[in-house]
């Protein structure tokens, strides 16, 4: 939360430096950016014991790069790693905590850009998204001695805009949906999930620099 704030006050600093003079993302350019994120789970899924899967919300740096093979069409690779909480509610046995766990989701989006030429230039894009599941962190007593995860492939939504702040600098505000869904096993498989997704959604906000290749 700390960093997601930093952040907003350079945003804050940039926007009162900021000139109404646009200079054009052109094919060949490369931008690239330093966001705050929020990673919000929309959870779904039961065990087979029962019971609500509950994702705990997270908050990270993340770093980003658009190629822009012309001035409307780029692709985007976005690089954050983040730990969530994971507990189960109302199963057979109760509320279970199954530990933390760190996710890496690099995500690749292709991307339309509108308005290049102007100061505020808004985007869509669409993609898929790799989440890799590392440094699991088991609760300490209780009913839960091992969780395991497998890494998944999913598909990933997005929307947001990049508002030109001076010549090359920019600020930015994005939104993307992940559909991700999730394997997990407890207890080395006595407990599984069923039908369990994560589907996040992912909040930033930050400045990016655009290089002329």
């Amino acid at each position: 939360m700390k960093q997601i704030k930093a952040i907003g006050l350079a945003l804050v600093i940039a926007v009162a430096c900021s000139s109404s003079v646009a200079l054009a993302k052109e094919a060949g350019d490369l931008l690239v950016r330093l966001r705050g994120i929020g990673v919000i789970p929309e959870e779904s899924g039961t065990t087979t014991i029962g019971g609500d899967i509950d994702i705990g919300n997270s908050y990270a740096p993340e770093l980003d790069f658009t190629y822009f093979f012309t001035k409307n069409i780029g692709a985007e690779l976005i690089l954050a790693t983040v730990r969530h909480d994971v507990k189960v509610h109302d199963s057979q046995l109760g509320n279970v905590d199954l530990g933390s766990v760190w996710l890496l989701p690099p995500t690749l989006t292709l991307q339309y850009h509108f308005f290049t030429d102007d100061v505020i230039s808004p985007y869509v894009g669409a993609g898929i998204n790799y989440t890799v599941f590392y440094g699991v962190d088991d609760p300490s007593g209780g009913l839960v001695n091992d969780v395991d995860y497998d890494n998944e492939f999913g598909w990933a939504l997005q929307a947001g805009f990049d508002w030109q702040v001076l010549d090359r600098w920019s600020v930015n505000f994005d939104v993307k949906k992940l559909f991700l869904p999730a394997s997990v096993s407890v207890n080395h498989g006595a407990v599984k999930s069923r039908n369990a997704d994560i589907d996040p959604w992912i909040f930033g906000i930050g400045i990016g620099y655009r290089f002329s290749l």
